[in-house]
C-alpha cells in the first residue's frame, strides 16, 4: 500500500467518525421530471462524495440541484433553481421553448441535529414547501459551487482583461489561504496577490520562490489556476456545502489523487460536506466505496448503478487500455487462475502485466457487469470465469452478451464443483505431488489431511463450505493462505496436461490469443 493510499484510508476512517457527530448534512436528494430524469434518488452517506457516469448521465444536474438546498446564514434567499435551470421562452406557439413544468427537487437533511425535508416545485414559477410542515424554514448553510465554465469561460476572461482600465483594490493572500495549494502543486509561492474590482471580479497574481517577476493567472496552466482558485475560495470555509464540477479538469492523475486527499482533509478539519463530479478513475478510487455514486441513463430515466468492483471501474474509466481483464468470483478462484497463468503466460508469450484478474463478485452479478461493459464497448477485452458449479448460468449470460451483439468469452473452472471441493480432492489424491511445494513431507501432509477429514466428518454444511473450512485449517497448519495453496496446485495441474484442467488451460489459452490478435 502506497504512502498516499495509507493517508486516504486513515482519513476515511476519521471522516466516518466525524459524520456520526454531524449536526448539518444533506443526506438525500430526489429529482423528478427534469432533463430526462423521471424519478431519481441520490443518497449521500459520506462527507466527500464522488458522482461519476458517462456524458449525459445527469452528473451536473444533480450537482446544480444540490446547490439549491440551502440559503446562506442570515439571508432570505440562497441559490434558486431558476438561476441554475433557466428556461428559454419564445413568443408564438410554434416557436421552440423550454418546458419543465412539474419538476421537483426534494431534500432530506440533518439540520441542527434534526431531520427535516424541503421541496422545490416548478409550476409557472419555482416554489418551495416543507412537505406538510407549517412555518418551515429552509436550512441555512454556506454553499460554494465551482464548474468547469468558471475556469475557462471566455466572457469571464474578457471582463477581467478590462481590469487594468478600471479602479481596483489589491489584497495579499495569507499563507493559510495558499497552504491547500502548496500541498498539491509542485511549485512554491513567495506571494499571491488578488486584484479586486467593485463588481467582485478579481484576478490572481503569483510570485514563485526564487523568482522576482509576478505573473497573472492568464499565464498559469489550467491545473495551477484551478487549484489556486479553489484554495482561495474554500480553504477558510466552515460548516459549508462545497460543490465542484469535473474536479479533475486540467490535473495530472497524481495531482488528482493529492487534490482529493487535501479536499478530504479540509472536510475533516472545517466540517465541510463536499460533492464532486468526475470522469476520472483516479478521483473515484480516492474515496471509499460508499462515497462513489455511479449514474447511468436508461430509456426513460437516470438510475444509480450498484458500485462497480475495481476491475469494472478501471475498464469503464480508462485504466485498462491494452490489458486483458479476467473477472472471477473470489480469492480462491483467483488463486487457481493465477496458477494457470504462471504456466500459460511463458508458453504463449504474454507478460504478466498484460492481464488483470479481478474478483469478489457474486455469480449473480455477472449479468449486470456484462450489461455495463457492453455499454462502454469493452466486452472484447474481458474474460469471465465462473466456478465449476455455476455452469447452469452459461446460457443466460451468453444471451446478455448476444443482446448487445457480443459473443462473450465465458469459461468455467475445472470440474462441476466449487474450486474448494476440487482443490481438496486433488490434495487428498496427490500428496506425493504437492508435499514438497507446500513445504512439508508426504507423510506430514497425509497425516494433516486425514486428521482434518476426521474433524469435519460429521459436518452437515454444504460441500463448498466444508471444504473451504478444511482448506483454511490446512493453510493455517502450513503457514500459508488458501489462495496460495490454490495457486500452487493449479500450476501443478496445468503442467500435467490431463483431464479437466487441460480443457480449462486450452480454453483460457484460446481466449488470451484471440484477445491478443484483436489488439
Amino acid at each position: 500500500m502506497s504512502f498516499l493510499h495509507r493517508n486516504l484510508t486513515q482519513i476515511w476512517d476519521q471522516l466516518r467518525s466525524k459524520k456520526n457527530q454531524s449536526q448539518d448534512f444533506l443526506e438525500e436528494l430526489r429529482i423528478e421530471k427534469l432533463r430526462g430524469i423521471r424519478d431519481l434518488r441520490v443518497p449521500f452517506s459520506f462527507p466527500v462524495s464522488v458522482i461519476a457516469g458517462p456524458n449525459g448521465s445527469g452528473k451536473s444536474t444533480v450537482l446544480f440541484a444540490c446547490a439549491c438546498a440551502y440559503r446562506p446564514p442570515s439571508k432570505t434567499w440562497g441559490i434558486v433553481p431558476s438561476k441554475l435551470f433557466p428556461n428559454l421562452q419564445t413568443q408564438g406557439s410554434a416557436s421552440p421553448s423550454d418546458k419543465s413544468t412539474g419538476t421537483v427537487f426534494e431534500y432530506y437533511y440533518l439540520s441542527n441535529s434534526t431531520k427535516t425535508r424541503m421541496r422545490w416545485a416548478k409550476g409557472k414559477t419555482w416554489n418551495k414547501s416543507f412537505l406538510g410542515k407549517r412555518e418551515g424554514i429552509q436550512p441555512e448553510r454556506h454553499t460554494y459551487i465551482r464548474t468547469l465554465s468558471n475556469l475557462t469561460n471566455p466572457s469571464e476572461v474578457r471582463s477581467i482583461l478590462q481590469m487594468g482600465k478600471s479602479t481596483f483594490t489589491q489584497e495579499e493572500l495569507t499563507a493559510d489561504l495558499i497552504a491547500f495549494a502548496h500541498r498539491i502543486l509542485p511549485v512554491r509561492y513567495r506571494g499571491l496577490t488578488l486584484l479586486k474590482r467593485r463588481d467582485n471580479k478579481d484576478l490572481l497574481f503569483a510570485v514563485r520562490e526564487n523568482d522576482e517577476e509576478s505573473y497573472s493567472e492568464f499565464h498559469m496552466s489550467a491545473g495551477e489556476r484551478a487549484i489556486l482558485r479553489i484554495s482561495k475560495d474554500i480553504s477558510q470555509m466552515n460548516d459549508s456545502l462545497v460543490l465542484i464540477d469535473e474536479v479533475e479538469a486540467g490535473l495530472h492523475p497524481v495531482t488528482q489523487q493529492q487534490m482529493m486527499l487535501e479536499l478530504q482533509r479540509l472536510a475533516l478539519r472545517n466540517n465541510l460536506q463536499i460533492i464532486v463530479t468526475t470522469h476520472s478513475s483516479v478521483v473515484i478510487e480516492s474515496v471509499p466505496q460508499d462515497a462513489r455514486i455511479f449514474l447511468d441513463r436508461t430509456e426513460n430515466n437516470v438510475v444509480i448503478q450498484t458500485p462497480y468492483r475495481d476491475i469494472i471501474q478501471k475498464a469503464l474509466y480508462g485504466r485498462s487500455l491494452n490489458k486483458l481483464s479476467i473477472l472471477c468470483e473470489d480469492d480462491v478462484a483467483e488463486g487457481v487462475i493465477m496458477g494457470v497463468l504462471d504456466v500459460l503466460n511463458p508458453r504463449i508469450g504474454i507478460a504478466p502485466d498484460d492481464i488483470t484478474v479481478g474478483r469478489d463478485t457474486g455469480k449473480d452479478q455477472f449479468g449486470q457487469h456484462i450489461e455495463a461493459l457492453a455499454k462502454f464497448q469493452t466486452l472484447d477485452s474481458f474474460v469471465f470465469i465462473l466456478d465449476g458449479d455455476a455452469r447452469n448460468l452459461e446460457n443466460s449470460l451468453r444471451s446478455v452478451g448476444a443482446r448487445h451483439g457480443h459473443a462473450i468469452s465465458l469459461l468455467f473452472l475445472p470440474s462441476n464443483q466449487s474450486p474448494e471441493v476440487w482443490l481438496w480432492s486433488i490434495l487428498t489424491a496427490k500428496c506425493d505431488d504437492y508435499a514438497t511445494v507446500l513445504g512439508t513431507t508426504v507423510e506430514d501432509l497425509q497425516r494433516k489431511i486425514q486428521l482434518i477429514d476426521q474433524i469435519y466428518s460429521g459436518a452437515s454444511d454444504k460441500p463448498t463450505n466444508i471444504n473451504k473450512n478444511k482448506l483454511e485449517t490446512l493453510a493455517e497448519e502450513l503457514n500459508r493462505t488458501v489462495p496460495q495453496i490454490a495457486r500452487l496446485v493449479a500450476a501443478g495441474e496445468s503442467q500435467s496436461h490431463k483431464g479437466e484442467m487441460k480443457v480449462f488451460v486450452d480454453e483460457l489459452s484460446d481466449a488470451i490469443i484471440a484477445w491478443r490478435n484483436r489488439y
